[in-house]
């Protein structure tokens, strides 16, 4: 307050801070309940990349054969490929907290079971047995991409945020996860990372299905629609997503057995690690991006570079043996992993048929679990007869066949209905 001649003058001199804009994330994240439910996911989606790690290390150090870890995980993940689509329509039919959690307990007890044979020194059937168990674990991924859905119906922009921040996350899941478990199972005991994965599943879950505000209700007539298996457009997506997941799958073993044969098995956890965190960044920065143009034409691009960066590991492993370098070409390899999943996964969004979106993107999970089966189990065969080095061809070739079905997979569907979202 000042006075000049007779006027009586009231100035503010406070410093104006200017309001910055909302970035995409933050105003994700601001929608109300999408903080609660997603860290319940991210503790339940953690596990997702223990569970191999955990029983590749735990079988293979007790078994002594890379090829039984190998062909173990691969018939876990074989059985999910017929089981997740199931449990997934029973939750497009029934809601969330009414099959998730069950099928949880289920798994979970699946993974103790395997824990017991291991420890027992059971047959090898039983081990088969008890992993085969676990395929009733619910597709974490795909419900949180439901209720985005469901949250954000009419708005493409933040929905191509939301599709992106959730590959970022399975992503993050799959960079501390593999960490986590060499570290439990090599610094305790080789049973650790199993038990840890279950126990975070099982809490995961709870949490998660306890946000019932942002749930997608049951739609217990769904069923009765077109299956999105004959959805027009599906099925050459779902070819992509298994030699994609071949890629997976095959390095995960490979780089294993890499690590092992150079001395540094507790590595290899970190090495895998940095590969999920290339692609992590690159999720977050896709997400990020305005890109013009539809999914559809952006997939044989992201694929491309797929291929293309999926060669530095081989180059790096076979040319060099160094650990070091392969964890950097991993690294970079990663890159393209982010920006080719959430593409493929816009597209299943656009072509599954209303009512049935967990159904469909757990199809597309499953698809990826089948590639990461059988990249698993040839990785394994490969590193152990001929060598860890040449292990690395085995992604290389899964990534240049899912090149050749991208083709396939953007040609325009027939009789496509309209799609909700296009970016």
């Amino acid at each position: 307050m000042t006075v000049t001649a007779d006027s009586l003058v009231a100035a503010d001199f406070r410093p104006r801070a200017r309001e910055r804009p909302r970035g995409p994330y933050r105003r994700l994240l601001s929608v109300p309940g999408a903080r609660a439910f997603t860290a319940g996911n991210l503790v339940a989606r953690l596990p997702q990349g223990m569970f191999s790690v955990s029983a590749v290390v735990m079988i293979a150090g007790t078994r002594g054969s890379y090829a039984l870890a190998g062909a173990v995980v691969a018939a876990g993940l074989a059985v999910s490929t017929v089981v997740a689509p199931l449990i997934a329509r029973l939750v497009d039919r029934h809601g969330q907290a009414r099959v998730a959690v069950p099928a949880t307990v289920i798994a979970v007890l699946g993974s103790l079971a395997l824990v017991l044979c291991v420890r027992q020194g059971a047959p090898g059937w039983a081990l088969f047995a008890a992993q085969a168990a676990t395929a009733t674990t619910p597709n974490t991924g795909g419900m949180a991409r439901a209720r985005w859905n469901h949250l954000l119906r009419g708005d493409p922009a933040a929905l191509h945020t939301a599709n992106s921040f959730e590959q970022a996350a399975d992503e993050l899941c799959y960079m501390l996860g593999p960490v986590l478990a060499a570290f439990l199972c090599t610094s305790f005991f080789p049973e650790a990372g199993t038990l840890v994965a279950a126990a975070l599943l099982l809490g995961g879950i709870l949490l998660f299905t306890a946000q019932r505000a942002t749930e997608p209700p049951a739609r217990p007539g769904a069923s009765a629609g077109k299956a999105p298996l004959r959805a027009p457009g599906i099925p050459p997506l779902l070819a992509v997503c298994l030699a994609t997941g071949a890629v997976f799958g095959s390095m995960e073993v490979v780089t294993i057995a890499f690590a092992d044969a150079q001395g540094h098995r507790p590595a290899a956890g970190a090495v895998l690690a940095l590969q999920a965190g290339g692609s992590c960044a690159a999720g977050l920065l896709f997400g990020t991006l305005r890109l013009s143009g539809s999914a559809r034409s952006r997939l044989p691009w992201c694929v491309a570079a797929m291929t293309a960066l999926m060669s530095l590991p081989l180059l790096a492993a076979a040319g060099t043996g160094s650990l070091p370098l392969l964890a950097g070409a991993l690294l970079l390899a990663g890159t393209a992993t982010a920006p080719t999943m959430v593409t493929t996964m816009t597209l299943v969004q656009e072509r599954t048929p209303e009512g049935r979106l967990n159904e469909g993107m757990t199809l597309a999970v499953t698809g990826l679990l089948g590639g990461i089966a059988c990249g698993s189990a040839t990785g394994g065969w490969v590193a152990e007869h001929l060598s860890p080095a040449a292990g690395y061809g085995v992604p290389v070739t899964a990534a240049a066949v899912a090149l050749l079905l991208a083709g396939a997979a953007t040609g325009r569907p027939r009789a496509s209905r309209p799609a909700r979202a296009t970016h």
